[in-house]
């Protein structure tokens, strides 16, 4: 059963009150603060290089966000984009919002490589059972990443 299959909890989410981001008021394992988001990177991700955008007011979709809070949510996604391009060496970036599961408004961010598990078809996190970064590949990746995302400002 989807979160939203129980309206009382599914408003609670949408509401903000509810929401474990803003409880805690910010995300888990943030690596950056930009201008109107968080950039969060974990190692326990379904690719090498992968972050997620969270936008710092609460909203559910893009347009719920105030004009400028959405230029600035949009201005630090092409700043995110072009870092993790840079970082990674990416062939492609994958873009995906959903909220489906939690309605605050993130962006997740899926390099793509050459020979990927998932060529030609969509990344599917619940298929990733094992690490997929080598030991101190995902420091070396998320410092290459600050380190291009500090130049790009």
């Amino acid at each position: 059963m989807t979160t939203w299959n129980d309206p009382a909890r599914w408003e609670a989410l949408c509401s903000g009150a509810a929401c474990p981001i803003c409880i805690r008021q910010k995300p888990l394992d943030i690596v950056a603060t930009l201008e109107a988001s968080w950039v969060t990177m974990q190692e326990a991700a379904p690719v090498s290089g992968y972050a997620c955008l969270v936008s710092q007011l609460h909203a559910v979709e893009l347009h719920d966000l105030p004009e400028a809070a959405a230029s600035a949510f949009m201005r630090d996604a092409q700043k995110v984009s072009r870092a993790l391009k840079t970082a990674t060496g990416a062939v492609k970036l994958n873009y995906e919002i959903h909220g489906n599961s939690l309605p605050h408004l993130h962006m997740h961010f899926f390099p793509r490589y050459r020979g990927d598990r998932f060529e030609g078809q969509p990344i599917n996190p619940k298929l990733v059972t094992r690490p997929v970064y080598a030991p101190g590949e995902f420091q070396r990746i998320r410092d290459a990443f600050l380190l291009a995302l500090n130049s790009t400002f």
